[in-house]
């Protein structure tokens, strides 16, 4: 838990800072990561790169306060296990969410397609975090 203590003191500061230049809606932080864990260790009492991961996003533009996705069924061999061993399935795509991003840095819509080719194949639309 201090890690995660260490990072909100951090973004809690970041944002202060940004207010006070008076650049909060100017600015947007996002982490970023195309892996997570396995849900089940390894052999090694380790975990080995699984699929989907969380995200956050901060910033004076976005519409904060929310969740978008879903969560994973955490069964193992669930519906949202790709692998039997606890490797989630996301149901938000890296094209959709570094889409959203694209377009708050001004990515035109009729060029969503030629940067994000896979976009199109997901159901749900690129979230409208920003």
């Amino acid at each position: 838990m201090t890690l995660y203590g260490n990072l909100a003191t951090a973004l809690s500061d970041f944002d202060q800072a940004m207010g006070l230049l008076g650049v909060q809606s100017s600015v947007t932080t996002f982490t970023e990561s195309d892996f997570g864990r396995t849900f089940q260790p390894n052999g090694n009492a380790g975990t080995d790169h699984g699929w989907g991961n969380h995200g956050l996003v901060m910033g004076g533009a976005v519409n904060g306060g929310a969740l978008y996705g879903t969560f994973p069924a955490l069964a193992l061999g669930g519906p949202d296990d790709s692998g039997g061993r606890g490797t989630w399935v996301p149901s938000t795509s890296e094209d959709q969410y570094m889409g959203a991003l694209a377009k708050w840095f001004g990515l035109m819509q009729t060029d969503m397609d030629y940067v994000f080719p896979n976009l199109q194949t997901f159901k749900y639309q690129t979230p409208a975090f920003i």
